[in-house]
């Protein structure tokens, strides 16, 4: 059989970035970082960036992101983003920003997608809320405490092609991302504050897998180190190519990593290993 995972003969090749960072309760120092590192990011000629979840603020306790939370398509939060997405002429993916909801003591976690001219093109709420116990390491998460599940998928079409979008527990339930494929989506985007222990048992199986079994991309943004919520988080953001493969990683810092993508990969390998259409359910 042809080698699907072996150089494309597109040249249709784009760069793209994945943002780690480790956001705090000061919301000016949170976009400094994340406007250095998208800085960086268009220096490197990308022209897609994607930050982690929660980026702009994590505060001590669940609720405080409620008193930040914003009205969709207004708000100091999103208009930083839709500047900077113009600024350096970039597609950009704020991983998740608070997002006012019907109750005024929950909301969304919202990823909000902007074009190279700052337009909003796209707002995904997140669907799979993180309600866990962790007993052996007495740690116990509730954000449904605090947040309002979203009802519904999302994509953007971006200059990488149809984006997928996710949110950090979103990547345990695959039949979103075989939803997003189904719908067209080529790449996945996974912005994230995965804890130490469960990204270190799961987070580069989980992220390989839906990248495997879509025949896709995946760009995933960590949190990385203690936030004031005492959560550590795993970092090790990733770019996983539609084969499986590791295309760039960093472990643990700020800062970003940068991948080529081929933008008819995965539809070349979706043709050539059609396994997407031998579905039997």
């Amino acid at each position: 059989m042809h080698d699907v995972s072996a150089a494309s003969d597109s040249l249709a090749k784009i760069a793209v970035a994945a943002i780690q960072m480790n956001s705090g309760d000061d919301i000016a120092a949170n976009l400094r970082l994340a406007d250095d590192l998208l800085g960086e990011a268009a220096a490197r000629s990308c022209r897609l960036a994607l930050l982690p979840e929660n980026c702009a603020f994590i505060g001590a306790r669940d609720d405080d992101k409620l008193a930040y939370a914003e009205e969709a398509g207004k708000g100091p939060l999103q208009q930083f983003f839709a500047d900077a997405a113009r600024r350096y002429a970039m597609t950009i993916i704020a991983g998740s920003l608070p997002l006012r909801s019907a109750d005024p003591e929950r909301c969304y976690g919202a990823s909000f997608v902007y074009d190279q001219g700052g337009r909003q093109i796209a707002c995904y709420r997140k669907m799979h809320l993180f309600d866990v116990d962790l007993p052996e390491r007495d740690e116990r998460y509730r954000e449904s405490a605090t947040m309002t599940f979203g009802s519904e998928p999302s994509m953007a079409e971006t200059p990488l092609g149809l984006l997928g979008l996710s949110i950090c527990y979103d990547l345990r339930f695959p039949e979103l991302y075989r939803r997003l494929a189904g719908d067209g989506a080529i790449a996945f985007t996974v912005p994230a504050a995965f804890t130490q222990a469960t990204g270190q048992a799961h987070w580069h199986t989980l992220l390989r897998a839906r990248a495997i079994e879509n025949l896709a991309y995946v760009i995933a943004a960590g949190q990385h180190g203690r936030q004031p919520n005492g959560r550590v988080t795993y970092g090790h953001s990733l770019i996983v190519d539609p084969w499986g493969r590791v295309l760039a990683e960093q472990a643990d810092g700020n800062g970003i990593i940068v991948a080529e993508l081929d933008t008819a990969l995965p539809v070349r390998i979706r043709r050539e290993f059609p396994a997407l259409a031998h579905r039997r359910l």
